[in-house]
């Protein structure tokens, strides 16, 4: 055991944090005497933060976890030690994760990291360990909180003009920025793999490197929360959500994943290539392979909402914009909701399937749970590939398509028939799936700018 005395010797502060529905980190600064009195044994935190949206709206439906009638209790907080870095733009303020419960110490359905952690364990029990990568693009805006709401989110200042994807000279022109979220994240060990210029005004591309899932997604959290930490001191707003602009592309949140054994070997793919595969795409997936992928396949549109988790991820998700509305998935195919990548374009231990229906705005946590529980239950149940690769299928019209909103897709989630009831239980798509809808119900409740200026006087 640390001796957390000793660690902190030089500090008087430690920040805690935990993570709610929307991915967003919750916490608060407590004295190091307090965090020393709770480190083993955990401690109080206002269950409200899974009772209210980003907004701190609380919702209008009751759910299992908390309630207005309930008195917003207390949920029971537990400290994750091994979660443990400094956030340098604090003055090195030690940072810890938190996992949360419910008041009698049983697993809070809900909790992202929780979840992620329990899908990460099921997959140890059959041997394997679950590792992952992310990439985020997100654009960046010369603006601020209050001139967002003060021009009503219209004609923002991007941080630069024009497209120019991989520029090796735009980001000269915010290299203060640029250099400052790179050295930071780092020192906070989130390994970014990758840093560059996306196609896109103002638009940056991220990559974390590959990990285990619940680092990743971890490491993931607190790379956004670096951009919006270091970026105000540069007069620069990150700007994560799923599609800003009408007639550009949409920030994406792709996610890479495979699995590994207990030697550390790579299970998705083939030590030498089928020498009769069904199709070309699968000459180097291991039966293992096509069963994780036929999990995925089987159900990504039953989990649509934790992957296209808001209103706006389905603006996103349209046609010729590189972003995927299908339920399909290809070798290198970019077009596909799964991007399969093998040898010879990368080395077999860098085997995985690239998931590619996120945007920027999902819960990297919720996002991997979610995939790998359906993965695992598709080598359990040993499913076929049946989905021909996207290169194979000269009609694209005839392949199963995604949900295109939010509705839609959390009533297929709630369905007593989704499989995400079944790979994550019923209490979590319940609370998961209620404040889905009630991002619903606030929109079917807005009147948009399009419909004052396409209607006020014609109609």
């Amino acid at each position: 055991m640390k001796d957390w005395t000793a660690i902190l010797a030089d500090d008087d502060c430690v920040k805690l944090s935990g993570i709610d529905v929307d991915g967003i980190l919750r916490g608060k600064l407590i004295s190091k005497k307090k965090f020393l009195s709770v480190a083993e044994t955990g401690f109080g935190f206002c269950s409200v933060i899974f009772g209210w949206d980003m907004h701190d709206r609380t919702y209008n439906r009751s759910t299992n976890v908390t309630d207005e009638a309930g008195g917003f209790g207390d949920l029971h907080a537990v400290i994750d030690l091994e979660s443990f870095t400094r956030i340098p733009w604090e003055n090195n303020v030690p940072f810890f994760y938190v996992y949360f419960y419910n008041p009698d110490q049983t697993v809070l359905a809900p909790c992202p990291r929780s979840l992620l952690r329990d899908v990460s364990k099921l997959a140890a029990d059959m041997g394997y360990t679950p590792m992952a990568g992310s990439e985020l693009e997100f654009y960046h805006y010369k603006e601020t909180g209050a001139s967002v709401i003060e021009k009503n989110g219209k004609n923002l200042t991007p941080m630069t003009a024009g497209m120019f994807g991989y520029s090796v000279q735009r980001p000269v022109l915010n290299k203060e920025y640029y250099y400052d979220v790179w050295n930071s994240a780092n020192a906070m060990d989130v390994n970014i793999e990758g840093w560059h210029c996306e196609s896109g005004p103002g638009v940056y591309e991220a990559a974390i490197t590959y990990a285990e899932a619940l680092k990743v997604a971890d490491r993931t959290s607190l790379f956004k929360l670096t951009c919006k930490s270091v970026g105000p001191k540069y007069g620069v707003m990150p700007c994560f959500m799923a599609k800003p602009h009408h007639g550009l592309p949409g920030n994406s949140g792709h996610l890479h994943l495979s699995l590994l054994d207990s030697t550390g070997k790579n299970i998705l793919c083939r030590d030498e290539p089928d020498p009769n595969p069904k199709y070309p795409d699968t000459a180097y997936l291991t039966e293992e392979g096509k069963h994780f992928l036929a999990g995925i396949l089987a159900g990504l549109k039953d989990i649509m909402p934790i992957l296209a988790p808001n209103i706006n991820s389905y603006k996103r998700l349209i046609e010729h914009y590189w972003a995927p509305v299908t339920v399909s998935w290809g070798y290198e195919h970019r077009i596909a909701s799964v991007r399969f990548i093998s040898p010879p374009s990368c080395p077999p231990k860098g085997t995985r399937f690239e998931v590619r229906t996120p945007g920027a705005d999902v819960n990297t946590h919720f996002a991997l749970a979610a995939l790998f529980a359906l993965g695992i239950r598709g080598i359990k149940l040993k499913l076929p590939l049946t989905v021909p690769p996207m290169g194979a299928i000269d009609d694209h019209s005839t392949i199963d398509r995604l949900p295109k909103s939010l509705r839609t897709a959390t009533e297929a989630f709630m369905s007593p028939t989704s499989l995400a009831r079944e790979v994550l239980g019923n209490e979590f798509v319940d609370h998961f799936g209620k404040t889905r809808l009630e991002e619903c119900d606030l929109w079917d409740d807005a009147v948009t700018d399009w419909e004052v200026t396409r209607y006020i006087e014609t109609a």
